[in-house]
């Protein structure tokens, strides 16, 4: 059996949750001696991308912003870390130069590359489109959320991804509802769907050399009103002495109008985009991770967060109760959601409340004090690490590689 797996992302990697799964699935499949390759986007500027400790001659990216490719990359959420084209504004003759690009991209690496499997992320256009250059190569999707949420902001694309995605024969979702709403949106059958949840690199993310400032806060993502940022700066208000620590950047009006508020406050300190190994610094200087947002997957960052120690408040998301509460639910503070428009925008007269609400779950995690490591925490945290969701990735693999295209009941998940 070849071990050769060719992994694909349409965007850029190690700066999205979907960039850090990529990287942390490489390391681990590396370490279990799998022959890897990885087809990501990149801007121009940006044209020997690091994924996973990979050789430069591995990473094979498609570049954006030149010629061909006349525009930023396209980015699976309409607010990222950079500048980037958004799916719902493309033109036609952009999505045209879009999927013509990633279809002569692919078919030149897959036919230098000879991989056994693709492992894709993204139920969105690119993963639709795969078997239209390698129909015999077994494909998995890794859905991270954002697949299911452009489909209602772009419809008249969904029906495209529909099709193109439900002819690839595996699924890994974050948590059961995501995976229960991708088997509906695709028809898929029920043992096509596995759960793999979501991990933390814990050699980067630990208590060792912890700093915690008592009254500190810290908010890890884009700048964004879908991550709740501008009621949290709200609620910072109503928490005199308190300093608000922010990872993370953005593009666009929406988050430079974010950035002028930040830096107007003298209450919050702008880190901007952080490495890996710098966010864990970050968090161990910090008493509480604070995740005000309205859409996410499963949010890696509240169990990174509290490997470094920290407290947490979260707003109840599925994907936090589902798979984050249940075995991190003694450091977790829920914030109620409130009633949503559309996606992830809040109706504005539950706003209030909410400040209200996420300002309590602040003023209740401050108050609880520091966290010291012990057999309990470790235990809620083991579910997280990337070993523990490679063991789950890995069987499904194996199983295509060997041609047992039927799985177990136990291992589906809707």
């Amino acid at each position: 059996m070849t071990r050769r797996v060719l992994h694909l992302l349409s965007q850029r990697p190690s700066l999205t949750g979907s960039g850090v799964t990529l990287d942390a699935l490489v390391r681990h499949a590396a370490r279990a001696g799998w022959d890897q390759w990885v087809v990501v986007g990149t801007p121009d500027d940006d044209p020997h991308p690091a994924v996973g400790g990979l050789a430069p001659e591995r990473v094979r990216p498609l570049r954006f912003g030149g010629e061909a490719l006349p525009f930023s990359v396209p980015g699976m959420s309409d607010v990222m870390p950079y500048p980037s084209t958004r799916f719902s504004a493309m033109t036609a003759e952009q999505l045209r130069r879009y999927r013509d690009a990633w279809r002569a991209h692919l078919t030149r690496v897959i036919d230098e590359v000879r991989p056994a499997l693709i492992h894709a992320h993204h139920v969105w256009i690119l993963s639709g489109l795969i078997k239209d250059v390698a129909p015999d190569l077994p494909v998995v999707v890794q859905c991270h959320a954002t697949g299911l949420r452009q489909m209602a902001l772009c419809p008249h694309l969904a029906e495209e991804v529909r099709r193109g995605c439900a002819r690839n024969e595996r699924f890994l979702a974050l948590q059961r509802g995501h995976a229960e709403a991708l088997a509906s949106a695709l028809a898929l059958e029920r043992h096509r769907v596995h759960q793999v949840g979501a991990g933390y690199r814990d050699d980067l993310f630990h208590m060792q050399g912890r700093r915690r400032a008592p009254a500190s806060l810290v908010y890890v993502g884009k700048y964004s009103a879908a991550k709740g940022l501008p009621w949290l700066l709200d609620a910072l208000e109503r928490l005199p002495g308190v300093r608000l620590h922010v990872a993370g950047s953005g593009a666009g009006a929406e988050a430079d109008a974010l950035r002028r508020r930040m830096e107007g406050l003298d209450t919050v300190e702008l880190h901007g985009q952080l490495s890996q190994e710098g966010l864990g610094d970050l968090l161990r200087r910090a008493a509480v991770c604070v995740l005000p947002s309205f859409y996410e997957g499963v949010p890696l960052v509240l169990a990174e967060a509290l490997a470094c120690g920290c407290r947490l408040v979260a707003t109840a998301l599925p994907g936090v109760l589902d798979q984050l509460a249940p075995h991190l639910g003694a450091y977790l503070e829920l914030v109620p959601l409130p009633r949503l428009e559309a996606v992830d925008r809040p109706v504005a007269a539950d706003t209030p409340a909410f400040v209200d609400a996420l300002a309590a779950a602040i003023r209740a995690a401050l108050a609880r004090g520091p966290l010291a490591p012990d057999d309990a925490l470790e235990r809620a945290l083991t579910p997280f690490t990337w070993s523990a969701v490679f063991a789950r990735v890995e069987p499904v693999w194996l199983e295509l590689l060997a041609g047992q295209l039927s799985v177990t009941q136990d291992r589906s998940i809707v």
